[in-house]
């Protein structure tokens, strides 16, 4: 690692009801990538946002390249070269490769856009990265992996000093996440400084030189990557101890009825001939590669993607669901792996996204019942330990482990019986990990039918009574927890049916 070339010291931000940072301290070197880690609401992206002038500081300096200074907006920060990878890919789906790299600094000839300049100037940044993508490429047509490797080259064209990643793997496949590291090794090599944000315990240990902890929005010190545990750093996080031991037995009590059938499903080619059983009282783990066709499933089974054939029963009678407020009838609820889209209406309070699947119950006549509205949305607040100011807080300003936490509720507020949790800790911390898992096991003992589709393989087998297994939109297995490993999991993951 070399000198420092960022230190930000005592930055200080609050918020109407919420003192988001309280004198937290951050220092990057060139050459080094530093992890910056902490649970949903420590308050990393904000000092993020705060570093690339998004948010204005209330107190404290950031000294960039030995002086001292402040960014009003991104492109001051951009400007100087500190740039931000978002989570949450910026790009435009109909523009070519190149015109998503220099979008509003474009090469020009005369007073027309010279495409010809754009595409030569995006092929030497990906060939400095050493990756294989064509400019001239629509960008709605490239995988989200590559999507991110342009995210990487439009940061990297701003000639940037310091590029923060804000969970850059989260929608990456394993080879993928392995370019990623390539190309992230390379610009440490270039003596980039690197922030990484991630909540992948694995990804720190295997890519990060040094790893800064946050919680609670306060600074709790920073550690050398190889000089440190797994263990070390979860302690940091949440200061109590966490255990992540698989699950051994199969916990569905015996002779447990059959609250959801499946029988040949098929929808489109990503679901093919799928069929399946879930016990009252089971969590069903759905387990695959990315692209094995498991959200599709779910999606079709929730009527929110329409079915071509197939029968489904619910406690033993035949459905029809074509919709998804035909599944909500039949006390059917799901959890979508993307949250922001179909989970919750961001924009709206944590009480109106509470309710907003059962709203007949809370209507007085054209009105809302508020006062009814608050006091179930405060119920659920307390004991899913949401943290919110209030529920009259906007979803917005919730982190995503509290925000998946609205999306638990709004579904317990509905009862429904049958809960499919899609991907339901992606984006989210050790410690909101550990309190979803909690819920789900407890909701399970209560005797809802959990159905838990993940990509993790440590959650699959943590929490799973039985796993179903899918490749290429086919059943390729099913498996027992108690027979269940790593192993014969992936075996069946890769193991096309003829």
């Amino acid at each position: 690692m070399g000198e420092v070339i960022l230190t930000m010291k005592g930055i200080d931000k609050s918020f109407p009801g919420v003192h988001a940072l309280d004198h937290v301290d951050l220092e990057i070197r060139k050459g080094e990538v530093h992890a910056l880690m902490g649970e949903n609401g420590a308050g990393k992206s904000t000092l993020m946002k705060v570093l690339t002038g998004i948010y204005k500081k209330d107190s404290g300096t950031i000294t960039y390249e030995g002086k001292e200074v402040e960014f009003h907006n991104t492109r001051e920060a951009q400007d100087a070269g500190v740039v931000i990878v978002h989570q949450e890919l910026n790009m435009l789906g109909h523009l070519t490769v190149a015109q998503n790299i220099f979008i509003g600094r474009e090469f020009k000839k005369g007073i027309r856009i010279d495409d010809k300049k754009m595409n030569e100037e995006a092929k030497k940044l990906f060939d400095r990265m050493h990756i294989d993508i064509d400019p001239t490429e629509t960008m709605s047509n490239l995988t989200v992996g590559k999507q991110q490797m342009c995210e990487i080259a439009k940061a990297i064209s701003h000639k940037a000093k310091v590029i923060i990643f804000d969970e850059p793997s989260a929608a990456l496949t394993e080879a993928e996440i392995e370019e990623l590291f390539k190309i992230i090794r390379d610009l440490r090599a270039q003596d980039l400084g690197i922030v990484y944000i991630s909540h992948r315990m694995d990804e720190i240990k295997v890519i990060t030189d040094r790893v800064t902890v946050m919680r609670d929005g306060t600074y709790v010190g920073t550690l050398i990557t190889k000089d440190s545990t797994k263990d070390d750093i979860i302690n940091m996080m949440v200061g109590r101890v966490i255990y992540e031991d698989p699950k051994t037995k199969n916990m569905t009590p015996p002779g447990a009825p059959v609250v959801l059938k499946v029988d040949h499903l098929n929808a489109g080619k990503m679901v093919q001939d799928v069929s399946f059983e879930l016990h009252k009282g089971e969590v069903l783990g759905f387990s695959g590669l990315m692209g094995a066709g498991r959200t599709e499933t779910m999606r079709a089974l929730f009527g929110a993607d329409p079915i071509d054939s197939g029968d489904i029963y619910v406690n033993g009678q035949k459905v029809t669901i074509k919709s998804p407020q035909d599944a909500v009838k039949y006390g059917i609820g799901y959890l979508s792996e993307d949250r922001k889209r179909f989970g919750i209406v961001v924009q709206k309070t944590v009480a109106e996204n509470t309710t907003m699947a059962d709203l007949d119950e809370f209507a007085n006549g054209p009105f809302i019942n508020k006062k009814k509205e608050n006091e179930v949305a405060q119920k659920f607040v307390e004991s899913l330990a949401t943290k919110t100011p209030g529920v009259d807080q906007l979803v917005v300003n919730l982190s995503g482990g509290n925000q998946q936490k609205v999306v638990i509720a709004k579904w317990l507020t509905r009862n429904c019986d049958i809960l499919i949790f899609d991907e339901p800790t992606r984006g989210i911390d050790v410690g909101a990990k550990n309190e979803i898992y909690k819920l789900m096991n407890q909701l399970a003992a209560e005797g809802k039918a959990i159905i838990m589709v993940s990509s993790e393989m440590t959650e699959i087998l943590r929490m799973s009574d039985r796993i179903v297994v899918m490749c290429e939109g086919k059943k390729t297995g099913e498996l027992d927890i108690s027979e269940a490993t790593q192993e014969n999991i992936m075996n069946m993951a890769t193991r096309e049916i003829e």
